[in-house]
């Protein structure tokens, strides 16, 4: 108990937590669940107890947390977040326990938290312990391997151009532990997850964009070439640091990592006449050095210098180093008009826009309905933003790209078009 206690004094600082609760089966929001925050370690002690609206999230409250200062320096050995439990229940729902979440000085966490009905009263619960940061916890160090993979073999490349899947099947342990379990993971959750688990969310934006991209890389280049279903194996990923990067059942992101991940999920590192994505591997920097790689550190210190995502990326991979799109995004009913929506837009893409969230605010109803007439009027922008809000969005009344493809997620998920086979 003394360690916690003196985590707890050195919490000086404030951290930000919102946390939302969708259903397994329908992903619609679950109001009126309820939840006690407590210290993790000290259960018995209730700090704080929060309860769901009808888009199934909690007001956002201020936590302790330790000062800021002690995630921005690479020799500082004390942990730099405060770890808190969440006990959580609704009615028809198991309950959920997740401890260890993460909160950080200054930054807003997201706890995301996906309940499973109950048939028996909901006496089931699911417990979730959230191991430490990668950069504060001890992590085995990446198995290098070649950044682009041989193509010349029968059935190595089995898709002929780089798509974004919905979902990627993730093996949470090593490729060969065969106890490990598989879950089904949407792909931006999955990026969010990774970057939340590997970088701290209080370090420069451009460094978390340049952390961002590299991490979507190397898990396109595993997605692109098949690279454990071709060794046998039935997932996409592990979430072995020694073979790919840390994701972890559950765990919090945060607002600024989320933020981007939406800005850039369609993107990839590539090289000059190279098809594949690059598959970018790096380390800390600090416990592990690893030559012609990334160090998170490093990128850390370049974005403090003022470099660039790209510049960033180029320092520690060379100048052959380009950000690409991919052609195809999987699981949406349709692609980005490439062009801002906004108020006084009209046509097809508008109206298409219309209906989507009309079908969403049958599941959200602090959404308004709209009339879905393909005009971008005073009530479309109403929507737009309420939409922005509720689901973290930088909130402008505009459909830009990171805005109608998180409508099109949603959409998807509350009118179950992408049912899981």
């Amino acid at each position: 108990m003394s360690h916690i206690r003196a985590m707890q004094n050195d919490a000086t600082e404030k951290g930000r937590l919102q946390i939302n609760i969708t259903s397994t089966v329908n992903s619609r929001p679950v109001s009126d669940a309820q939840i006690a925050i407590s210290y993790t370690g000290v259960p018995e002690s209730t700090l704080e107890r929060l309860t769901t609206d009808s888009s199934g999230q909690t007001e956002t409250i201020e936590l302790d947390a330790p000062p800021e200062e002690w995630s921005l320096d690479p020799e500082n050995e004390r942990q730099p977040y405060s770890e808190y439990t969440f006990d959580i229940s609704a009615p028809g729902f198991e309950p959920v326990s997740i401890a260890g979440a993460e909160i950080l000085a200054n930054t807003k966490a997201i706890q995301n938290v996906r309940m499973r009905p109950s048939d028996t009263g909901g006496e089931e619960e699911e417990v979730f312990v959230i191991p430490a940061h990668t950069l504060y916890g001890d992590y085995p160090p990446k198995i290098a391997e070649d950044e682009i993979k041989p193509t010349n073999e029968s059935g190595e490349i089995v898709l002929s151009r780089v798509v974004v899947p919905e979902y990627i099947v993730v093996h949470d342990g090593s490729p060969r532990d065969s106890t490990a379990s598989n879950y089904y993971v949407k792909y931006k959750d999955y990026i969010k997850n990774v970057a939340s688990s590997e970088i701290y969310a209080t370090w420069p934006e451009n460094t978390i964009r340049a952390n961002v991209l590299a991490i979507m890389s190397f898990t396109l280049n595993r997605v692109y070439t098949e690279w454990y279903r071709n060794r046998g194996y039935d997932f996409t990923i592990t979430s072995s640091t020694a073979f790919d990067h840390k994701w972890i059942p559950e765990r919090n992101i945060y607002e600024s990592i989320s933020v981007i991940v939406d800005e850039l999920f369609g993107n990839y590192l590539s090289r000059p006449n190279v098809r594949q994505p690059i598959l970018t591997q790096y380390c800390d920097g600090r416990r592990v050095s690893c030559p012609n790689w990334m160090t998170q550190w490093g990128s850390k210190e370049l974005g403090d210098r003022g470099y660039s995502a790209i510049e960033i990326l180029r320092y520690f991979y060379g100048d052959d180093m380009y950000i690409n799109t991919a052609q195809e995004i999987s699981g949406i009913p349709s692609s980005w008009p490439g062009y801002t929506l906004e108020e006084g837009s009209s046509g097809q893409k508008v109206r298409q826009m219309q209906e989507q969230l009309n079908v969403i605010a049958g599941a959200y109803p602090a959404l308004p309905k709209i009339n879905a007439d393909g005009i971008y009027g005073p009530a479309t922008e109403a929507a737009v933003r309420e939409f922005q809000s509720v689901f973290g969005l930088p909130v402008t009344g505009k459909v830009d790209y990171a805005t109608w493809y998180k409508i099109s997620e949603i959409y998807v998920g509350v009118s179950r078009i992408a049912e899981l086979t």
